[in-house]
C-alpha cells in the first residue's frame, strides 16, 4: 500500500536526478538508433512527412543522431546533480523531440523527450552541484574516446543499407568513405537515392561532435583541483603542534596536493583529495576531537555542493566512530597499522632470532648505518638522498596518498627522521647516492613519535636493508626521543592471520586464498609478514562510505590516489608539473620488501 502511494505521488526529489539520468541514457540510444538504423524510424506518416513543407529529410537523422551522442555524455552529469549538465539536456531534449518527429515520426518518442524535459524543469532546484576539478587536458582524453566512438559507429551507419549499397565496397573502402565523411567530404561508397545524402549528414554530424566537444573542453575554464596553501599549512602545523600525537597519520595532511576544510572555529580540519567524484579523506579529521563535528560538517557540505561521493581511507576506531555518528555514513575495517614500542622492542629472544641473525649478517658485510634528524643532514647529502630515492623508485609514478608525505627534505619538515645504509668503499661515479645503500624516511608524531613514510633500497644491495634500518632506527629511537614507532600499514591482516590457524572455515580460507592471489600485484600478504616481523601491536584502521553501492568507485579512486591505477595521458601529453619524492612505504613496490 506504501509503495502504491509513493507511485501515485511520484518519485522523491532526491531520486530525480538519477530516474532523469537513466532516462536520458535510454532517450539517447533510441535517438542514436533513430539515426543509425533506417529499419528503426519506417512509420505510416511518412510518406505524407516527406511532402510537407519544411520536411528536414535526411538531416533530420543526423539531427537526431547528434542529440543522443551527446545525451549519452550528460546522462552521467544529471546523476550526479550537475547544473551544467542540466542546462545542456534541457536544450538538447526538444531538439531529439524535433528529431524524433521530423525523421523518425514517432509521437512516443516525442512525449518521452518532453516529459523529461518537464522533469528536468520541475526539479530544476536538485541540479545545483558545482564543476568538478578539471583541466584542458582532458579535451584530447575526448578526442581519442569521442573519435573512436565515431569510427565504429560510422562503419555501422555505412553498413546498415545493404539494399541500397552500389556494386561491392570493401571494408577498407568502408573505413575510408567513415574517415572522409567524419570531415565533411564523399567517400568511395556511393548509395541509391536519398541514402547516400542520409549517411553524409550523419558522418559529417559525428564529425562536428567530435570537434565542437573537443574545442568547448580546450577552451572552456579550468577548475583546478585544490591544493594546500601556504596559509593553510601553517594553520595545519599548528593543529598538529597542539594535537598531532594523537593520529599516527596527521602529519601526511601537509601533503601539498591535498585540500582543506577547516571547523566553524578553525580548531579542526579535514584533508581530501578528489579523485573520479570521490572525496577522499586521509585518516582522522586533524585538531582538537571536540571540533571534529564542525569539520566533518564542512567536508559533507561541499561534497554535497560538488556531488562528490564522500569517503575516508585509513581513520582510527575512534575516527570512524565520530565520522559515523555525525554523518550517519558505515565504516569497514580496512586493515592494521604496525606500532612498535620503543621500550619494549629487544632482538633477544627466540621470536626475534631471523631478525637478529639477518642484522647481524649485513652489519658483517661492513654496512653502515645513521638515523638523525632531517635538519641535521647537510644540503649537499640531502640533495644525494633524494636522487637515490628517485632512482630506486619501482614504478613510473610516485605512490602515496593517505600515509605518504610525497617529500624528502623540505625545510618545513626538519622533524623527520632519516635512516640510510651506507657501505664504504662501494660508491661509483654511475650510483647517484655514492655509497648509500638504503634509506628510510619517518615523520613526527606528536612530540614523542614517528610514522614510517619511505622505504627504498638499492637493488644491488645485500638483502634485509630494510630490516637493518628498522632496527637501526628502533634503537636509536630513545636518543631521539621517540617512544612508539608506526611501521607499515597491512591491509586485511586480521582476516590473514584468522585464515591461517587451525581450524578455520572454509568461507574464511576462501577469503585468505583470495587475499594471497591479489598479493601478486599489492603486496598483501607479504607486508603483513615483514610487520610480523617486529613484533608491534596492531592498531585497527576504517574505511567509511555511504552505500556498499560506492564501494567500488571509492576503491578505484583510491588505488588512483595511491598510484596503484595509472590513468593520465601519455607522457609525451602531460602537462609538465615538478614530481615530489617520495611514496609511501606502505605501498610500495614488490622488489623493496626484502622479505619477499
Amino acid at each position: 500500500m506504501h509503495g502504491v502511494r509513493r507511485l501515485l505521488r511520484g518519485p522523491r526529489p532526491e531520486s530525480v536526478p538519477s530516474l532523469v539520468g537513466t532516462a536520458c541514457t535510454v532517450v539517447g540510444l533510441i535517438d542514436v538508433a533513430a539515426g543509425v538504423f533506417p529499419r528503426f524510424r519506417h512509420s505510416r506518416m511518412h510518406t505524407l512527412a516527406e511532402v510537407l513543407p519544411g520536411a528536414l529529410g535526411p538531416f533530420a537523422a543526423a539531427l537526431s543522431l547528434s542529440a543522443g551522442m551527446l545525451l549519452l555524455l550528460l546522462a552521467h552529469g544529471l546523476k550526479r546533480h550537475k547544473r551544467r549538465a542540466w542546462r545542456a539536456a534541457v536544450v538538447l531534449l526538444p531538439v531529439g523531440a524535433v528529431a524524433q518527429f521530423a525523421y523518425r515520426h514517432s509521437i512516443v518518442g516525442v512525449l518521452v523527450s518532453l516529459t523529461l524535459c518537464w522533469l528536468l524543469v520541475r526539479h530544476r532546484d536538485q541540479f545545483r552541484a558545482l564543476p568538478d576539478p578539471r583541466s584542458r587536458w582532458r579535451a584530447l582524453a575526448n578526442f581519442v574516446l569521442l573519435g573512436a566512438g565515431s569510427l565504429g559507429l560510422g562503419l555501422i551507419i555505412v553498413s546498415v543499407h545493404p539494399g541500397r549499397v552500389v556494386g561491392d565496397p570493401s571494408i577498407a573502402d568502408r573505413l575510408q568513405h567513415v574517415l572522409y565523411g567524419l570531415f565533411g567530404v564523399e567517400g568511395p561508397v556511393d548509395y541509391a537515392g536519398r541514402t547516400s545524402w542520409t549517411v553524409a549528414y550523419s558522418l559529417g554530424a559525428l564529425g562536428l561532435l567530435t570537434a565542437v566537444t573537443t574545442i568547448y573542453l580546450a577552451f572552456r575554464p579550468e577548475h583546478p583541483a585544490a591544493r594546500l596553501t601556504e596559509d593553510d599549512e601553517s594553520r595545519l602545523r599548528e593543529l598538529l603542534e597542539r594535537h598531532g600525537g594523537r593520529d599516527s597519520l596527521g602529519h601526511f595532511a601537509l601533503r601539498r596536493d591535498k585540500g582543506v576544510v577547516f571547523s566553524p572555529s578553525g580548531k579542526a580540519a579535514v584533508c581530501y583529495r578528489v579523485v573520479s567524484g570521490v572525496m577522499l579523506a586521509g585518516g582522522d579529521p586533524i585538531g582538537d576531537v571536540e571540533a571534529w563535528p564542525g569539520a566533518i560538517e564542512r567536508f559533507m557540505d561541499e561534497a554535497q555542493a560538488h556531488s562528490w561521493t564522500p569517503a575516508v581511507m585509513g581513520c582510527s576506531e575512534t575516527g570512524g566512530q565520530v565520522w559515523t555518528r555525525e554523518t550517519g555514513l558505515t565504516a569497514l575495517e580496512l586493515g592494521d597499522e604496525a606500532v612498535v614500542d620503543v621500550a619494549d622492542f629487544s632482538l633477544a629472544g627466540r621470536a626475534m632470532r631471523n631478525v637478529r641473525q639477518m642484522v647481524k649478517r649485513i652489519e658483517r658485510g661492513g654496512y653502515e648505518t645513521r638515523v638523525r634528524r632531517a635538519r641535521d643532514i647537510g644540503d649537499a647529502e640531502l640533495d644525494r638522498i633524494r636522487r637515490a630515492a628517485a632512482d630506486w623508485r619501482g614504478t613510473d609514478t610516485e605512490r602515496g596518498f593517505s600515509m605518504a608525505l610525497g617529500r624528502i627534505g623540505d625545510p618545513a619538515d626538519g622533524d623527520c627522521v632519516i635512516a640510510t645504509a651506507h657501505l664504504p668503499g662501494s660508491g661509483t661515479e654511475d650510483s647517484p647516492g655514492g655509497d648509500l645503500k638504503a634509506v628510510l624516511h619517518f615523520v613526527p608524531w606528536g612530540r614523542d613519535g614517528m610514522s614510517l613514510e619511505l622505504m627504498r633500497r638499492d637493488r644491488s644491495a645485500d638483502p634485509g636493508m630494510n630490516e637493518l634500518l628498522i632496527v637501526a632506527s628502533l634503537q636509536a629511537a630513545g636518543k631521539l626521543g621517540v617512544a612508539r614507532v608506526s611501521l607499515n600499514f597491512a591491509m586485511f591482516r586480521s582476516a590473514l592471520a584468522r585464515g591461517e590457524r587451525l581450524g578455520a572455515g572454509p568461507v574464511l580460507r576462501c577469503w585468505r586464498g583470495l587475499l594471497i592471489f591479489l598479493s601478486r600485484w599489492f603486496q598483501i600478504e607479504s607486508l603483513y609478514k615483514f610487520n610480523a616481523k617486529f613484533k608491534p601491536r596492531w592498531e585497527p584502521r576504517f574505511v567509511v562510505f555511504r552505500t556498499s553501492r560506492d564501494l567500488p568507485r571509492i576503491g578505484i579512486a583510491a588505488m588512483r590516489a595511491e598510484g596503484f591505477v595509472n590513468l593520465s595521458l601519455p607522457r609525451p601529453f602531460r602537462p609538465r608539473t615538478p614530481r615530489p619524492c617520495g611514496h609511501t612505504a606502505r605501498t610500495r613496490p614488490e622488489h623493496e620488501v626484502s622479505a619477499a
